[in-house]
């Protein structure tokens, strides 16, 4: 039963270390990569201490498990008892800011357009700030998002299939009623817009600027959001399962050796 345990310890922990050195060497090269933008930086942090954390705890398992060493154990079980707390506390979290969204479907349109949402209270002051906000269109601007939809003119425009954020951001809302010319270049008829809509007039032709300012690309962001945080909460979900499986694995392994007598230091194999 030890050397089961600890074969397993010593697989897992091999391949999260492998994990470890891959974030870490990610999130240098991020750093050092004088390229890279303002959304890619924002990895830099997390990957490092999520690697260091990964390394740390892959080191001090392997000791433990090819060494025998039951108090290296021990410190070992610890730490991944504090990851099972982080793990656990992030899916909880995940799950209260992850609400449903309303979004509408345009009669003859291939996109939807997000008018309203049911979010948290949270999400929302983080999307108003007016830094974090100006951070995350820098990324929209940077990377040329709205650049990658097509240029097709009338009918065939209509019915391309734009995300949320490309319909919301990227060009003025239908209801507006803007007259078209081109995928991002939109003029507002003599008359007036359709419509009385702070975002029929925050409009840009500018392309740097369109509707990254409109409450309705603020809102699209919001959905996005909470689209990917729930497939992180899955992950999340199952990432913890995994660690769970390997704390009590760990457990077997740390009563095994103080049951064997291997709380004594030993050599460790060549």
């Amino acid at each position: 039963m030890v050397r089961g345990s600890n074969f397993i310890i010593t697989f897992l922990n091999c391949v999260t270390l492998l994990v470890s050195l891959v974030a870490i060497g990610l999130s240098i090269w991020l750093n050092l990569n004088n390229s890279s933008k303002l959304c890619q930086e924002v990895l830099q942090k997390p990957l490092l201490i999520l690697g260091v954390y990964l390394l740390v705890v892959s080191i001090l398992g392997l000791i433990g498990s090819l060494c025998g060493f039951s108090f290296i154990l021990l410190i070992y079980l610890f730490l991944l008892f504090l990851l099972i707390v982080g793990l656990l506390c992030f899916t909880l979290f995940t799950i209260l800011v992850t609400n449903k969204n309303v979004s509408k479907a345009l009669s003859g349109r291939g996109y939807k357009e997000i008018k309203s949402g049911d979010y948290t209270k949270w999400l929302q002051k983080y999307v108003d700030n007016a830094e974090n906000w100006g951070e995350i269109k820098s990324c929209l601007v940077d990377t040329k998002f709205c650049q990658r939809i097509p240029t097709d003119k009338g009918a065939d425009f209509y019915k391309y299939r734009l995300t949320h954020i490309q319909s919301s951001c990227c060009k003025p809302p239908t209801y507006c009623g803007l007259e078209f010319h081109n995928a991002t270049y939109w003029t507002m008829p003599n008359t007036g817009p359709a419509v009385a809509d702070d975002d029929c007039k925050i409009w840009s032709n500018v392309q740097s600027e369109l509707c990254f300012n409109c409450q309705s690309c603020k809102v699209a962001f919001l959905d996005h959001i909470q689209k990917d945080w729930k497939i992180c909460s899955l992950v999340n979900f199952g990432l913890l399962l995994l660690v769970l499986f390997v704390y009590g694995v760990g457990c077997c392994a740390f009563r095994n050796n103080k049951s064997k007598g291997n709380h004594r230091q030993k050599s460790c194999p060549a």
